[in-house]
């Protein structure tokens, strides 16, 4: 899908030693009401300080993005490469320095080959096409199976908006505000306030809803930007024309791109959504989602296909959630396997170890004790998890 006024790249440029695609390159042909959320960790890489710093402005014209190396922990040098890209793609498109984002993922603790990014970034310069946004979801993978790409379009007033996301990141995800990466476009016209108020809410029920390991990355970046080519009335709050046609559109295409990554988790065989119900309140709904979404034994009993309920009660009682346990109730695949405070039999067990042979499955706990839920979507826990990650750096 072409989003109109944004071109896009992505190209080899060396930093990957298998010649996969290592360097994305994202523009808008005018300014854009820009707004970034970003990692909570108190380590980050530089490109995250650099871009955190500059979409203040909530002017943006380009973000430039590498993968393979996280530009992370590397002091001085590490931000004085980040400075460096971003003003490589601004000589290139002719625009300042200061209106150009950068992004890098990858391995922690290494030096960018900054000889590869200087040839590289004219060369994606050059490259920009107005349906290159594929090619840029390709680039910015690391151990992503495969690019991750969503897209709506919707009526803005008189207008038709479109809005396209890519994103990447299967590890070292449990986002405390996105993702590893989410790059979301829009044609629509906004002030620079409400495109801050449109990520905010959507990155809460979705990019801050998906774990695979429990782990937030040292370099989350979500970045929405909005160019104006749609030529709505510009959308100044909630009021607007079309504002919640527009934010749901957005939300979507957020919640499109986290259950992606979510099923594309490393060495992942299932995408597995946890929804919580009757909780006390609204934070011990999200505590038990993120206990029986991050749980080892639950996430294996998934991958196994054994219906143990008990290691869901196991693991929300260990983290100290309220519930009336004869009043709770735990479905797998749309079984009730626990009910009562007892378990509902071996037949009902059967029943829901053949559903756990499905690609999705739904894990469903009642707790009986208010009226508070939460969702959180994971992916099982397999033996490629462990080698992948056994085997990163070598």
């Amino acid at each position: 899908m072409i989003v109109p006024g944004f071109r896009s790249a992505g190209l080899h440029c060396g930093i990957k030693k298998g010649g996969e695609p290592d360097l994305a390159l994202i523009v808008s042909d005018a300014p854009c009401a820009a707004a970034g959320v970003f990692t909570t960790s108190t380590v980050v890489g530089a490109p995250v300080e650099l871009s955190r710093e500059r979409v203040r402005s909530g002017r943006v014209r380009a973000v430039v993005v590498n993968s393979g190396i996280s530009n992370v922990a590397m002091g001085a040098r590490g931000r004085r490469d980040a400075r460096s890209m971003t003003r490589l793609a601004a000589q290139g498109l002719g625009c300042p320095e200061e209106d150009v984002l950068v992004s890098s993922t990858g391995v922690i603790g290494e030096p960018l080959p900054m000889d590869k990014l200087r040839a590289g970034i004219p060369d994606a310069v050059r490259a920009l096409r107005a349906d290159g946004l594929p090619d840029a979801a390709r680039a910015i993978m690391t151990t992503d199976t495969h690019p991750k790409l969503a897209t709506r379009r919707v009526r803005v007033g008189d207008a038709t908006v479109h809005v396209a996301g890519i994103a990447k990141g299967v590890g070292m995800v449990e986002p405390n505000m996105a993702t590893m990466l989410a790059f979301v476009l829009t044609d629509a016209a906004a002030a620079p306030a409400f495109v801050r108020r449109t990520l905010r809410d959507a990155v809460g029920p979705t990019l801050n809803r998906i774990t695979v390991d429990g782990e937030t990355s040292t370099s989350d970046t979500a970045l929405l930007l909005a160019n104006g080519r749609a030529g709505n009335r510009s959308l100044r709050g909630p009021s607007s024309a079309g504002a919640a046609a527009f934010a749901r559109a957005v939300g979507q295409v957020f919640e499109d791109l986290a259950k992606m990554l979510a099923r594309d988790g490393e060495g992942a065989t299932k995408l597995v959504t946890v929804c919580v119900s009757g909780a006390r309140d609204a934070a011990d709904a999200e505590r038990a989602a993120r206990r029986i979404a991050n749980s080892l034994l639950v996430k294996t009993a998934v991958f196994g296909r054994d219906a143990n309920w008990g290691r869901i009660l196991q693991t929300v009682g260990a983290g100290d959630v309220r519930l009336n346990l004869e009043r709770t109730r735990v479905r797998l695949g749309g079984v009730t396997v626990f009910r009562n405070g007892a378990s509902a039999g071996p037949a009902a067990r059967r029943r829901a170890e053949a559903r756990l042979a499905a690609d999705e499955v739904e894990i469903e706990v009642h707790l009986g004790a208010g009226r508070a839920s939460d969702r959180v979507w994971t992916c099982d826990l397999t033996y490629d998890y462990v080698r992948i990650n056994a085997e990163y750096t070598t």
